[in-house]
C-alpha cells in the first residue's frame, strides 16, 4: 500500500507552544502593539519586512524537508487565499503536492480549469484541488453564493465535469443545470498536460456517491477507527460498483512526543492556554482519539494525542482499514512539521513496508 503524508498549511494564522492564540506570524496589523514585553524595543517596526507569507513559505519547507508527500492549504474565508499560496510556494519546493482548498461556489469551472492547467505546467504536475460545500447557508451567502442546499452536491458535480471535460477534450460541449459550455476544450500549449487530483469530502450518503462518481481522493473528517470504517467501506463499495478506485484519506491532528506523559501535559497545557476545558477523553498509558482537540483552529474533528510510537501504531491500524493519505497537522505547524516528519512518518512507513514485505 503506498501511503501519502499532507501537511496543512494554516492560512489565517498559527499559534505558539504554551500560546495557542492564533496570530499572524511574522507580521501584525497596523496599529498592533509590538508583541515583545513593555520597554524592549522592536527594531522591526509596523512593518518589517518578514510577513506571514514568508511564514508560510517556512511551513513548506519545513514539510518538504521533513518527508511530507505534499501540503493542503487550507480555505479560510478569513486567510489568505489558498491558490495564490500556492503559486507563492510551489518554486520554493522540490516535491511537495500542492493542494489547493476551495469552496463550490469559486466560479467558472473553465476558468478553474485553465488556471488548473497553468499550476500542473509550472509545477511539474504537482496541483491538486480539493472542494468544499462552502459551510451553511448562513455562511454560504456571507460569500455571496445563494444557492440552496439542494444545489451545492450537483454543481460540484457539474463543475468537476466539466473542468476535465475541457482538459481532456477538444471540441467540449456540455449543457447542465448549472454550467454551459459549447464547443470549448483546451488546444496549444494548455492541451495534454496531466489533469489535476481532485479531493473531496463530506460525511452524508450524498457526498459520498458523489465522491465515489468523480474523487480521486476521498477526505474524511477525524473520528475513531471504528465509526470511520463503514464509511471507508461504504465509499469503496460504491466506487468499485462503477469502476473507479477512490482514496480514503483522513484529516486529523496529531500531537506527539516522546512519551505519553509528555504528549497528555502538552495537551492538556494548550487547551488551558486556549481557554478551552481539561475534558481529556483518556486516562490509560494508551494513545487516544481526542474529539474536537484544536477543532476551533486547525479544523481537524479530533487529534491522536500520545507517544511518536503510539501516534505511529494509531496511523498504522488506519491505513490497515483502507485509509492511505493523512492530511495532519499540529499548533505550531512550523515546528511540528519538524517533530512528526522526524518521529512519526518514518515509523509509520517502517512498520508498512515490512507488513508489505511479509505478506
Amino acid at each position: 500500500m503506498t501511503i501519502e503524508f499532507i501537511w496543512q498549511l494554516p492560512t489565517s494564522g498559527d499559534g505558539r507552544y504554551a500560546a495557542p492564540g492564533i496570530t499572524r506570524r511574522g507580521e501584525r496589523n497596523a496599529g498592533a502593539p509590538s508583541p515583545l514585553q513593555p520597554g524592549v524595543s522592536d527594531p522591526r517596526g509596523a512593518h518589517p519586512p518578514f510577513n506571514y507569507f514568508d511564514y508560510l513559505h517556512q511551513i513548506a519547507r519545513a514539510a518538504d524537508l521533513s518527508g511530507f508527500d505534499g501540503i493542503q492549504i487550507r480555505h479560510d474565508t478569513q486567510g489568505d487565499e489558498s491558490w495564490i499560496v500556492a503559486g507563492y510556494l510551489a518554486r520554493s519546493t522540490r516535491h511537495l503536492k500542492l493542494i489547493a482548498e476551495f469552496d463550490a461556489a469559486w466560479g467558472s469551472a473553465v476558468y478553474a480549469a485553465k488556471n488548473a492547467v497553468s499550476f500542473q505546467r509550472f509545477t511539474g504536475g504537482r496541483f491538486a484541488w480539493q472542494i468544499g460545500y462552502g459551510g451553511d447557508a448562513a455562511a454560504r451567502r456571507r460569500q455571496g453564493d445563494t444557492a440552496p442546499d439542494a444545489d451545492i452536491v450537483p454543481r460540484i458535480d457539474e463543475f468537476i465535469t466539466v473542468a476535465r471535460g475541457v482538459q481532456n477534450t477538444s471540441p467540449f460541449s456540455f449543457k447542465g443545470k448549472f454550467f454551459e459550455v459549447q464547443d470549448g476544450g483546451f488546444n496549444g500549449p494548455l492541451a495534454n498536460h496531466p489533469v489535476n487530483s481532485i479531493y473531496l469530502t463530506g460525511e452524508s450518503p450524498e457526498a459520498l456517491a458523489l465522491s465515489a462518481r468523480q474523487a480521486d481522493v476521498h477526505v474524511f473528517d477525524a473520528a475513531p477507527l471504528a465509526d470511520l470504517q463503514p464509511s471507508i467501506d461504504s465509499l469503496q463499495a460504491q466506487a468499485r460498483h462503477l469502476g473507479r478506485v477512490v482514496a480514503a484519506a483522513l484529516r486529523i491532528d496529531v500531537l506527539a512526543r516522546e512519551t505519553f506523559d509528555e504528549a497528555l501535559r502538552d495537551a492538556r497545557r494548550y487547551r488551558s492556554g486556549a481557554g478551552l476545558p481539561d475534558d481529556a477523553p483518556f486516562e490509560d498509558d494508551a494513545a487516544a482519539f481526542w474529539p474536537g482537540f484544536a477543532q476551533a483552529q486547525t479544523g481537524a474533528h479530533g487529534a491522536l494525542v500520545g507517544s511518536y510510537e503510539q501516534v505511529s501504531e494509531a496511523l498504522q491500524a488506519y491505513a490497515q482499514a483502507g485509509v492511505s493519505s493523512f492530511v495532519l497537522a499540529a499548533i505550531p505547524h512550523f515546528e511540528e512539521a519538524y517533530r512528526i516528519g522526524e518521529h512519526v512518518l518514518p515509523r509509520v512507513r517502517a512498520a508498512l513496508s515490512a507488513q508489505l514485505q511479509a505478506a
